[in-house]
């Protein structure tokens, strides 16, 4: 396959990592794997939380995939590399940019990113399992762009 083949591949898997994600998020996580989610809602709660497992999760699995692809570096390789990437992504924009786990960066004057802090505020603005809004990391609705 060509680099360009490769690319796409990694870019297709990355994009359905943030649809998968928001529809894994709305109707799971706040769904039947609420109990694990609820500590990701709750105040107070520690560095680490059970919610963390499903990072942990995906990581398996990214990991899983580029090793399965990695003697011929097939599709699976560059799937488990468009995961990895998402991971990475949403490590820095959610763990790091939004809820500031790690003290890297406190705040940007860029309007995307003010709008995604915006929209994940809205988001725990619930802490019950219902209702709720945006489920999704990195596609956000008009409304906070404001």
């Amino acid at each position: 396959m060509t680099i360009f083949g490769n690319a796409l591949i990694l870019l297709c898997a990355f994009v359905a990592m943030e649809i998968f994600s928001g529809l894994f998020h709305k109707y799971l996580m706040h769904g039947i794997l609420w109990r694990i989610h609820k500590t990701h809602h709750q105040k107070g709660k520690g560095y680490f939380e059970l919610n963390d497992l499903f990072s942990f999760s995906f990581g398996v699995i990214a990991t899983a995939f580029v090793l399965r692809g990695a003697a011929e570096f097939d599709w699976r390789f560059w799937v488990g590399c468009g995961i990895i990437a998402y991971g990475l992504v949403y490590f820095v924009v959610h763990d790091v940019f939004i809820h500031r786990r790690l003290r890297w960066i406190e705040k940007s004057n860029l309007r995307y990113l003010q709008a995604l802090r915006r929209a994940h505020k809205a988001h725990h603005a619930y802490t019950d399992k219902e209702p709720g809004e945006e489920y999704g990391l990195l596609w956000i609705g008009k409304k906070y762009w404001r």
